[in-house]
C-alpha cells in the first residue's frame, strides 16, 4: 500500500500538468489556495463576521483607557463623594458603551461563524468527496477508506477552525496590539517603543517556530489518520477475527500501530512544548520590565497615576495575549498540517478521466473487440501482450483460467478501472476511451463473486440498479432473482436494513440481492464473475434458469471455476498467463483434446483448483 501512495504522490509532483476529471470540482492542490477557495465561496459572510470582531476587540482594548480615564477624572476632582459620579459620567458612559459593545458585537461575530461553519465544513465536505468519487480503482484499493473518510473531516475541520482562528484569535491580538500600542504612545512615546518593539520580535519569532512545527503535526494528522483507518478495517473484520481466534492479535496489532502513532505526535508535542517555554519565559520577562519601568516612570513623575494604570493594564494585558499566542499558532498549524495531509492524499491527478470530447454512446449491439492491447499493472507485471480477441454481438462467452491468468484482468478493462498501455477497447466500433465513464457503466452490469450491498434498506439496494423503477418492479425483479421469499420473511420484510456491507444477510442472500440488482438494471452487456457460486445447488439451478432469461439479446461475459457452470454457453476463451490459449465452444474444445480437456478432467468436485501445480501448468502449456 505505501509503494503505491508513494507512486501517486510522485505522479502528482511530475512536470505532467495536472489531470483532473470533468465531472470534479476544481479543488487546488496546494493547502493555502484550498482554504482560499473555500473561503472565498462563502466571502461576504466572513467580511461580515472580520468587521465585527474588529469593532468587538477595539471595544475590549479601550476599556483599560476608560478606566483610566475615570481616574483622571476622580484624582482631578474637588467635589465631594455624593457628587463625584456627576464628574465622571462621560468616562463612565464610555466604559459602560465598551462594555456593552464588547459584549453584542462579539456575540454577533459568535453567532455568524457558528452558523456558517456547519454549512461551510458540509460544503467542503461534499466538494472533496466528490473529487474523491473520480479517483482509480487503483487509488482507492491502496488505501484504507476509513482512513480517506477520515481526512475528508479532518480537512474540512481544519479550514473551518483555521478561519475560527484567524478571525476570532489572530485579528483580536492584531487589533489588541495596534490599540494599545497607540494609547501607550499617548501615555509615554518610550513605553510604546519597548511593548511594541517586544510584540513584534514576539511574534515573529513565534511564527518562525510554528512553521518548523508544522512538518510534525503534518506528520502526526497522518498517523492518525492511518490508525483510524486500521481501527475501521479492523472492525469491519471483527467477525473473521472471532472465527480465527485472532482477537488478541488483533489488539496486539493496534497496539504496534498506536506505538508507531505515538512516536510521531510526541516528536510535535514535544516541540510545541519548547515553543511554549520560550514565549511564557518572555512574556514573565517583559511583564517585569514594564511594571518596574511603569513605576520608574512614575516615581519621576513623567506620567500621571491615570496613565501608570493604563499602561500596566495594557501592558499586562498584551503580555498575556501573546503567552496564549504560542497555543494559538500551535493550534493554527496543526489545523494547517490536517487540511494540508487531506488536500496531499485527496486532491491528487485523477488517473482516469474521461477525454476532452468523450459521448454519452448509446450501446446498441454489445460488440466488443480487443485490439493489440498491451497491458501490464507495473513495469515487472506484464499481463496482456498484443491480445486482439472479438465477442459478437449477443454472444454468450465463458472465461476460464487459474487465477492469475488473466480473466479478471480482462473483465477490469472492459469496465475501464485500468486503461491499456496501447491498443484499443471497443464496443460496437467506439473505443471505450471516448466514452463517458458514466455511459459505459450505465450499459454494462456487473455481478460480483462477493457483492457488497449499502446499509440501507433492501428496497434502496435492489432499486439502485434503476432509481426510477416503481416498487413493483423492484419486487418483480427480486421475484426473478428468488429473493423476494427470505425478504418477505425478515421482520421488517423490504425496508429491512442489510447492515454494513451486507453483513445482515448471508452470501447467497446478498449474490441473490445483487442479481436482482443486474436484472432492474437491464443492460445490454451483462458481466458475471461466478455470480451463483454462494448458492446452493437447488437454487443456483433456479436462479441459473432466471440469468439464462435475463442474458436473452445480451452480450455475455462469464468468468468462472466451476466449468459446469459454463458449459451451456456459446464460447468459452481458455486464459493461461496472460493469452488465449483457446477459444470455441464447450463440446469443441472437449473434442480437440487440448489446455480446456485438461482443465475439464483436473476440476475437482467441480471447480478448478485456486492455481496450477508444476505439472498442470506444463500439460496446459503443451497442449
Amino acid at each position: 500500500m505505501k509503494s503505491d501512495r508513494r507512486f501517486s504522490r510522485k505522479k502528482s509532483r511530475s512536470s505532467q500538468p495536472f489531470q483532473r476529471a470533468a465531472e470534479a470540482p476544481n479543488l487546488p492542490p496546494n493547502s493555502f489556495q484550498f482554504i482560499c477557495y473555500f473561503v472565498n465561496q462563502f466571502r461576504w459572510w466572513y467580511i461580515a463576521t472580520v468587521i465585527l470582531e474588529i469593532i468587538h476587540a477595539t471595544c475590549g482594548i479601550m476599556l483599560p483607557y476608560a478606566i483610566g480615564e475615570i481616574i483622571r477624572s476622580v484624582t482631578k476632582s474637588t467635589v465631594n463623594s455624593s457628587e463625584i459620579f456627576a464628574t465622571i459620567s462621560q468616562p463612565l458612559m464610555l466604559f459602560t458603551a465598551l462594555s456593552i459593545g464588547e459584549v453584542v458585537f462579539g456575540r454577533s461575530s459568535g453567532l455568524l461563524l457558528t452558523i456558517l461553519h456547519p454549512i461551510h465544513r458540509q460544503h467542503i465536505i461534499r466538494s472533496l468527496y466528490a473529487y474523491l468519487q473520480q479517483h482509480s480503482h487503483r487509488y482507492l484499493s491502496s488505501s484504507f477508506a476509513g482512513a480517506l473518510a477520515q481526512r475528508i473531516n479532518e480537512t474540512a475541520y481544519g479550514v473551518t477552525q483555521t478561519m475560527q482562528m484567524l478571525i476570532s484569535e489572530f485579528m483580536s491580538v492584531i487589533i489588541v496590539y495596534i490599540v494599545a500600542i497607540i494609547l501607550l504612545y499617548r501615555a509615554y512615546p518610550p513605553l510604546a517603543a519597548l511593548v511594541g518593539i517586544w510584540a513584534v520580535l514576539f511574534i515573529s519569532i513565534s511564527f518562525w517556530l510554528a512553521t518548523r512545527c508544522r512538518i510534525h503535526s503534518r506528520k502526526a494528522a497522518a498517523a492518525r489518520s492511518e490508525t483510524a483507518g486500521i481501527i475501521v478495517d479492523a472492525v469491519t473484520n471483527l467477525t473473521a477475527s472471532r472465527l480465527f481466534a485472532r482477537l488478541g492479535f488483533e489488539r496486539r496489532y493496534l497496539n504496534e500501530r498506536f506505538r508507531r502513532e505515538i512516536i510521531e505526535v510526541r516528536k510535535a508535542n514535544w516541540y510545541s512544548e519548547r515553543i511554549r517555554w520560550f514565549q511564557f519565559i518572555s512574556a514573565a520577562i517583559l511583564k517585569i520590565a514594564t511594571l518596574y519601568y511603569s513605576l520608574s516612570l512614575w516615581s519621576q513623575g513623567k506620567i500621571a497615576t491615570a496613565d501608570f494604570v493604563v499602561a500596566t493594564s495594557l501592558s499586562l494585558l498584551i503580555i498575556s495575549e501573546a503567552r496564549n499566542l504560542s497555543r494559538r499558532f500551535l493550534d493554527l498549524f496543526e489545523h494547517i498540517g490536517n487540511i494540508a495531509n487531506g488536500v496531499l492524499t485527496i486532491v491528487q491527478p485523477h488517473e482516469l478521466v474521461d477525454r476532452e470530447n468523450a459521448i454519452a454512446h448509446s450501446i446498441t449491439t454489445g460488440k466488443i473487440e480487443f485490439r493489440r492491447v498491451n497491458f501490464s499493472y507495473s513495469a515487472e507485471k506484464q499481463v496482456f501482450h498484443d491480445l486482439s480477441v472479438t465477442i459478437q454481438p449477443g454472444q454468450r462467452v465463458g472465461l476460464v483460467g487459474f487465477s492469475g491468468s488473466g480473466k479478471s484482468t480482462f473483465v477490469n478493462l472492459i469496465l475501464r478501472l485500468f486503461d491499456p498501455q496501447s491498443g484499443q477497447i471497443l464496443i460496437d466500433g467506439v473505443d471505450i476511451r471516448d466514452m463517458t465513464q458514466e455511459a459505459l457503466h450505465a450499459q454494462i452490469s456487473l455481478i460480483p463473486q462477493d457483492p457488497s450491498l449499502f446499509h440501507r434498506t433492501l428496497l434502496e439496494n435492489i432499486r439502485y440498479g434503476r432509481l426510477e423503477a416503481t416498487d413493483e418492479e423492484v419486487i418483480q425483479a427480486a421475484r426473478k432473482a428468488y429473493a423476494h421469499d427470505f425478504i418477505i420473511q425478515m421482520s421488517e420484510g423490504y425496508d429491512s436494513l442489510v447492515g454494513e456491507r451486507g453483513v445482515k444477510l448471508s452470501g447467497g442472500q446478498r449474490q441473490r440481492i445483487a442479481i436482482a440488482r443486474v436484472i432492474l438494471k437491464d443492460a445490454p452487456i451483462l458481466i458475471l464473475d461466478e455470480a451463483t457460486s454462494s448458492l446452493d445447488s437447488i437454487t443456483e439451478k433456479a436462479i441459473q434458469d432466471t440469468l439464462d432469461l435475463a442474458m436473452n439479446g445480451k452480450t455475455v461475459i462469464v468468468v468462472a471455476h466451476r466449468l459446469s457452470t459454463i458449459a451451456h454457453l456459446d464460447r468459452i476463451l481458455v486464459f493461461d498467463q496472460g493469452r488465449i490459449v483457446e477459444d470455441g465452444s464447450h463440446s469443441k474444445l472437449l473434442a480437440k483434446g487440448g489446455a480446456y480437456y485438461r482443465l475439464w478432467q483436473m476440476q475437482a468436485g467441480g471447480f478448478l483448483p485456486e492455481k496450477a501445480s508444476d505439472n498442470n501448468l506444463s500439460e496446459l502449456q503443451t497442449g
